[in-house]
């Protein structure tokens, strides 16, 4: 039996061909605003407004689509935490094809419920994607069921590959393709798409800095890092054997990105563009911010590969770009013990502008004088210049200020 090659970029036209109409033809836009603010031209590839809103759809399609009519009875296994566990349940329900999803037992009740529901057999096994991945072969020799790897498939890697295609398609003079990296699923076939028909375009991959199994193994360093990491989606710490050599030989550069730029690049995507991406999805702006020289007045492709972010993730995320941004900041102001100093303070505050969210006194904790006390206030601001303002005003009427960060430890 010999052993799966990567495709080239015939397989992934025919890919093309063979899922266009079955999905959705995410739009390619410039955002004007993302461009000011980074100083480059910024095209946003949409992937998560597919159906299951993410990329995987495409290549968990052409590789259903590749089954013979004996495989497509006997059925599929596929082992996911996620993105992928959705694409191959949706796809397969809807060809008439048995799924069975194996998933790992701390694997968020969201994603398992939405799993069944778009026709996967939802079977919990393990503590982490890879002990869920060996069972999902035993399954599979078992019960004699197709695995469906998530980026180690050659079909798989052509159905990804279609984004590049329609990336040059809908916008052809890009110069540079930004890309997110976890198995290389998806970089090694908008490589081989790319490189294919436009040789001159630059690709970046963009690993989590905790998850950079690409750039140590392309450096030839053993061993990753690891550790809970908002980018999910690409925390691999073994990229794919088809993969790993296109991106040797056709991606220009890996970058990492840090969990806080992530973090902002969540928050800045929801509120200049309106769209919810995942951390694995929103690792591409990122990269861009984190290096504004390196881009700047370059025409830039970027894949916002996905936008399945928790709810309760996605709250935390927000309220800490706030408080990143100082559009949200906590001070602690000391106040005389008696009737009216704290009147007069959120007067103080009212009349610069903010608005107070939270306030707590801190007496049996504080070292001031038992006639003073600590009070700590959360106030809504516009920007950091407004949020010195308060500090000033308060200070300027005799009022003490500390600002606090983080726990609000003194």
């Amino acid at each position: 039996m010999t052993e799966p090659a990567a495709p080239d970029f015939d397989d992934i036209r025919a890919a093309f061909a063979r899922i266009r109409g079955h999905l959705v033809h995410t739009p390619c836009l410039l955002s004007r605003t993302l461009s000011e603010i980074h100083g480059c031209e910024l095209w946003l590839k949409f992937e998560n407004l597919q159906y299951t809103a993410s990329f995987k759809e495409r290549g968990a399609l052409n590789r259903l689509l590749a089954l013979g009519e004996e495989e497509r009875e006997r059925g599929v296994v596929a082992a996911s935490a996620g993105n992928h566990a959705q694409g191959v349940a949706y796809h397969a329900s809807r060809l008439g094809v048995r799924a069975v999803i194996v998933m790992p037992r701390s694997t968020p009740f969201v994603k398992i419920e939405n799993t069944a529901k778009l026709g996967g057999e939802v079977v919990l096994f393990g503590e982490s994607v890879e002990e869920a991945a060996d069972h999902a072969l035993a399954l599979a020799r078992e019960q004699g069921l197709v695995f469906i790897h998530p980026y180690d498939d050659p079909a798989v890697i052509a159905g990804q590959g279609t984004v590049a295609l329609e990336m040059l398609e809908q916008v052809p003079g890009l110069e540079w393709l930004v890309v997110p990296v976890g198995g290389g699923g998806l970089i090694s076939g908008m490589a081989i798409a790319a490189k294919t028909l436009v040789p001159q375009i630059r690709i970046t991959g963009v690993e989590a800095a905790l998850f950079p199994a690409v750039k140590r193994l392309l450096a030839g360093q053993a061993g990753v890092l690891g550790g809970p990491t908002i980018a999910e989606g690409i925390a691999v710490k073994q990229p794919g054997r088809l993969a790993l050599p296109v991106i040797r030989r056709l991606v220009d550069e890996i970058r990492t990105v840090e969990e806080a730029s992530i973090e902002a690049a969540i928050v800045e995507l929801l509120e200049i563009e309106k769209t919810v991406v995942e951390g694995a999805g929103a690792v591409t702006l990122a990269a861009v911010a984190d290096d504004p020289v390196a881009f700047r007045g370059r025409r830039v492709g970027l894949v916002l590969s996905g936008g399945n972010i928790d709810s309760r993730i996605l709250s935390a995320v927000i309220l800490r770009g706030l408080v990143r941004t100082h559009r949200l900041v906590r001070f602690r102001v000391a106040l005389p013990d008696s009737p009216g100093s704290l009147a007069r303070v959120t007067a103080l505050v009212a009349e610069a502008g903010g608005n107070i969210v939270d306030v707590v006194h801190q007496r049996a904790f504080s070292r001031l004088s038992v006639k003073q006390a600590d009070v700590d206030f959360t106030i809504e601001t516009r920007n950091a210049a407004h949020a010195r303002e308060i500090e000033r005003r308060l200070e300027a009427s005799g009022f003490p200020v500390r600002p606090l960060q983080g726990d609000g430890g003194s």
